[in-house]
């Protein structure tokens, strides 16, 4: 098949930034402006800032028309989406106009530049952030078939890519329906409208700071949860799936996770993962946890542990769990030691405890049928681009 160089069947250009100082750059500015956050899907709808005229002939941003396709080369390489409107980016993004559209067409360009994700991230050079220049983006190599075996190849992909997202949906709409009821019978956890007696998180349990590894430690090997396995599960209950690590030797027992242990992400650069839990079950399979997380043990039954880990999630609760670290985030004990679990009747607990679990069989079905619609997309995406 033909392929062709990036930069000789489009025109690429990047964005750039006006001054934050200035604020009459910004202030009631009509002129979208697009950051990395905005690229959330196939297509760019919606800008969440706007800069001014002034703001545009200050700094090297070039208004880009609908249609262009935006791609990420500094810190967050290789998101890929669509211009719906007409607009500016941030000197993160470049836009990607193709030269001519009898013979490459545009939807099929965005997939060829998705499926270049992973090799974006290897390529990627710097020493604060990861980043591609422009002269290695323009150097990408796109496979050319005719244009209607093109549009053939986005029908498929449009295809499984909404499958995908059908399946994401129902996942989000499941896991707001346990928010919900959530709230109908208990109420927010921090405002306690409901005017539950509470307990200090650590009057009910004990924390423990995970495991630090050493790379030359060999003998034995032992499954370990990671800050990179927490994702958006509620449950880990299979740690056997987990990746393992070397130790000199068997963990004493404060390391190793029990059933209805609840871990949260202690350390991580994203503020946002800082405070993040899940709920494990590792029945016998040893288990233990990196440094960057905490393991959290009930040592009596006021709360049970699916309604705990619920209060937890809570959004007003999370906020509470925010670190202060200028670079990395972090949660301590200390500030799990200030959090006060409202506690209502054992039954209302087991009540909503029932409901999750009919709540987590749906969610079961629906994860599984989503991994299998995501190995299909991706071995299509092998397919054709390779």
């Amino acid at each position: 098949m033909k392929t062709v160089r990036l930069g000789d069947v489009c025109n690429i250009v990047s964005g750039g930034t006006p001054s934050r100082s200035k604020t009459e750059y910004w202030q009631d500015g009509t002129i979208p402006w697009i950051k990395i956050g905005n690229i959330k899907g196939k297509y760019v709808f919606e800008a969440d800032e706007y800069i001014t005229q002034a703001g545009m002939d200050s700094s090297s941003a070039k208004m880009l028309p609908k249609g262009t396709i935006l791609y990420t080369i500094f810190a967050t390489l290789g998101e890929v989406g669509i211009l719906d409107f007409e607009a500016c980016t941030n000197q993160a993004i470049a836009g990607i106009s193709i030269r001519d559209s009898s013979e490459l067409q545009p939807d099929y360009l965005y997939y060829c530049l998705k499926s270049k994700k992973n090799y974006a991230n290897g390529i990627g050079r710097g020493v604060a952030q990861n980043n591609i220049n422009m002269s290695i983006l323009r150097d990408y190599m796109v496979p050319l078939p005719t244009i209607e075996h093109q549009n053939e190849i986005v029908s498929i992909l449009d295809k499984a890519s909404t499958v995908i997202t059908l399946h994401q949906q129902q996942l989000a709409r499941l896991d707001n329906l346990i928010k919900a009821r959530f709230v109908e019978m208990f109420g927010d956890p921090i405002s306690n409208e409901k005017g539950w007696n509470t307990r200090p998180l650590l009057s009910m349990g004990s924390c423990k700071n995970g495991m630090n590894f050493h790379y030359d430690d060999f003998g034995v090997e032992i499954n370990c949860l990671g800050v990179g396995d927490f994702k958006d599960y509620s449950i880990i209950a299979d740690t056997a799936l987990l990746s393992t690590v070397s130790l000199k030797e068997m963990p004493s027992p404060e390391y190793l996770l029990q059933d209805d242990d609840i871990v949260f992400v202690r350390s991580n650069g994203n503020k946002k993962m800082v405070g993040r839990s899940v709920a494990v079950y590792p029945g016998a399979v040893p288990t233990t946890f990196s440094g960057f997380c905490i393991r959290y043990r009930r040592d009596d039954d006021t709360v049970i542990t699916p309604y705990l880990l619920r209060v937890l999630k809570a959004e007003s609760m999370r906020q509470k769990m925010y670190g202060r670290g200028a670079n990395i985030q972090n949660l301590n004990q200390q500030t799990l030691s200030s959090l006060d679990i409202p506690v209502p009747p054992k039954a209302m607990q087991e009540q909503f405890a029932a409901f999750i679990a009919q709540i987590d069989k749906s969610k079961f079905a629906v994860q599984k049928a989503l991994e299998k619609a995501q190995l299909l997309f991706d071995s299509l995406m092998q397919q054709y681009f390779g």
